[in-house]
């Protein structure tokens, strides 16, 4: 069974209604990134971050996923599927997809401060004094920036061995996460899309300038039967 790799950024959500993670001036929902996604930024106003986590969360649960999240989904019956996104949202979950690696960690998801890898199900507001079972404050399960990005390794397993890679929604132009393209196996169909995207059609990449839920629909009918 041929094996699609899809790696979605924040346009993949931007149809359900979840704004992209930064906007032109370099801002996310009225904040300078660095006072609420870096360990600094924590460390000094922790009250200011976990409530714009908060505000996050709450919006997150009142959008749905959009026909991009379902179409990804519905690749499945015919394909191995696995999904590697920069979003902290649950939208490809929820949509019915059953392997998607989060690179940036899960808003629906918290850990406590000392341990990385100690997180669980959370859905409501964290607040200054929620602890963990050993007494430690809990924070967002969320990858800032200047933390390690633990899921990396296995994102790059997975996409040694793609058949074809499709690229959603995402400039490819951040770190970690850009590297991935080159992990890809040499000459598989790359398909790219984005409304405005950084890169032009060229050998076996197909750049496609649309949103999510067009550009979706346009790959599949592009995709050569298993």
């Amino acid at each position: 069974m041929k094996h699609i790799v899809v790696l979605t950024g924040a346009g993949m959500s931007a149809e359900s209604g979840i704004k992209t993670f930064r906007d032109a001036d370099g801002l996310w929902e009225g904040h300078d990134v660095m006072q609420v996604a870096t360990p600094e930024g924590f460390q000094e106003n922790p009250e200011l971050v976990l409530d714009f986590y908060n505000q996050r969360r709450r919006q997150l649960l009142s959008v749905e996923p959009n026909a991009a999240h379902y179409d990804l989904a519905s690749l499945e019956k015919d394909y191995k599927v696995s999904i590697i996104t920069q979003n902290v949202d649950d939208l490809h979950e929820r949509a019915g997809s059953t392997e998607v690696v989060h690179l940036h960690g899960e808003l629906l998801k918290v850990r406590n401060v000392v341990d990385e890898l100690s997180y669980f199900e959370h859905r409501d507001d964290i607040k200054m004094g929620d602890t963990c079972p050993q007494g430690h404050q809990l924070r967002p399960h969320i990858v800032w920036f200047g933390e390690m990005v633990p899921m990396m390794d296995t994102a790059m397993e997975i996409c040694a061995t793609a058949d074809v890679l499709i690229i959603i929604g995402t400039s490819m132009q951040v770190y970690p996460a850009a590297g991935l393209m080159h992990y890809v196996p040499e000459g598989i169909p790359i398909f790219f899309i984005d409304p405005k995207p950084a890169m032009t059609s060229r050998g076996n990449l197909t750049v496609i300038p649309e949103t999510a839920t067009l550009g979706v629909k346009m790959v599949m009918g592009m995709l050569e039967p298993n």
